[in-house]
């Protein structure tokens, strides 16, 4: 404390220093963003990503072929095999959804149809019975036979029939 009774800061060299760096960089962020937003600074930026596109082109194709030899070579998937896959599985969840909605309107429609008496329970009062009274056992290995229309094999018919 002084004698007056106020704190001093002390001098600091670098304050001045500080100040122009700041205004420098205000500055010279206004003169960028303005060269940037040019139409100039676009057509000229393109001519160079062109110019790096049209140079870069056999590279990546070589490369390309290389990293599918490589994952054939290891027997894995390419990027488009697994895209094709997951399609395909996609249009599989739609028609098992699909199926569902219409055992779901089977199963209503025969409880419609029963006596008062002899109703049918519900699909899920039904699969929980069932998951409660049967123990965890390994899933059968079925024998089916290929649908190429829809593209996956259809379990429930069997292989020796001729329909």
């Amino acid at each position: 404390m002084t004698a007056n009774g106020q704190d001093t800061k002390p001098v600091d060299p670098f304050e001045a220093l500080r100040g122009v760096r700041d205004a420098y960089l205000d500055s010279m962020s206004k003169v960028m963003v303005n060269a940037v937003n040019s139409e100039e600074y676009a057509q000229a930026t393109g001519a160079f990503l062109g110019g790096y596109l049209t140079l870069t082109a056999p590279a990546r194709e070589a490369l390309d072929k290389a990293m599918l030899q490589a994952l054939e070579q290891f027997s894995l998937p390419s990027r488009q095999q697994v895209a094709v896959l997951a399609e395909r599985l996609t249009h599989i969840e739609t028609r098992c959804d699909d199926m569902d909605a219409k055992l779901d309107r089977i199963l209503e429609l025969s409880v419609s149809n029963q006596p008062r008496g002899d109703a049918i329970p519900s699909r899920s009062k039904r699969t929980a019975k069932k998951a409660s009274k049967s123990p965890a056992r390994a899933p059968e290995k079925l024998e089916g036979r290929y649908d190429a229309s829809c593209g996956i094999a259809q379990p429930w018919v069997d292989a020796g029939s001729k329909t």
